[in-house]
């Protein structure tokens, strides 16, 4: 069976009549981990929420397989980890657990050590890294056929975000992820391809050269 491919073109945004993203293409594969970097402001956020469909574009052409997605959220076909927490405070994890991680998917998450430990807690009772884990896990054993991740590593410890990089690879060989962090040294660990995110545009990296070439990481 061939993987899904989503393709994502001439995205154009702007805010204030300001230019934010105008010459975009990426495409991820199930199977494929693509690490999207840009500076602060590049919009990496806004594209992301572009694709899942809860930041409006002028214009964009996101597609499955050619099927043109007008809100990839709708029938779970993509889902986003938003660089802020997103669960309710006061719900037992268990209990949001049940209702965002896939049924066909709930033994592998439900041996997990870190969902085992906090289950019967709430959000609040969870430290940030904990949390972030346990969001970042639900979003990739949920049923979406592509998973996009903004600022996965940023709110954890450098031995979690070890831990982590295995999970993500583990989960790309059944979706495609897209994934962007400030923290570009583990996005270059953990992606296939990377993509630049430059004046608005996407460039392809072939060589991590390029990211001096670009302006984006210093040459000294």
């Amino acid at each position: 069976m061939q993987p899904l491919v989503l393709k994502v073109d001439s995205v154009q945004l702007q805010f204030d009549n300001r230019k934010i993203l105008q010459d975009i293409y990426l495409e991820c594969r199930q199977g494929q981990v693509i690490g999207l970097l840009g500076r602060n402001g590049s919009g990496k956020s806004s594209l992301l929420r572009v694709i899942f469909g809860t930041l409006q574009a002028s214009y964009k052409y996101v597609s499955i397989d050619n099927n043109f997605i007008y809100k990839g959220y709708h029938n779970n076909r993509i889902a986003y980890l938003p660089q802020h927490g997103y669960l309710p405070a006061h719900i037992q994890i268990s209990k949001l657990a049940r209702m965002l991680v896939d049924e066909q998917a709930w033994d592998e998450f439900a041996a997990l050590e870190i969902y085992r430990q906090h289950s019967h807690k709430t959000a609040t009772q969870l430290s940030g890294g904990e949390l972030r884990q346990l969001e970042m896990l639900m979003i990739m054993h949920s049923r979406a056929d592509f998973i996009l991740l903004d600022e996965p590593f940023t709110h954890i410890s450098p031995i979690q975000a070890d831990e982590f990089k295995p999970v993500i690879r583990n989960c790309a060989k059944r979706k495609g992820i897209i994934l962007t962090d400030h923290q570009y040294y583990n996005i270059l660990e953990v992606s296939d391809k990377v993509i630049l995110l430059n004046n608005g545009c996407t460039k392809h990296i072939t060589n991590n050269d390029e990211l001096v070439t670009y302006g984006y990481l210093s040459g000294k």
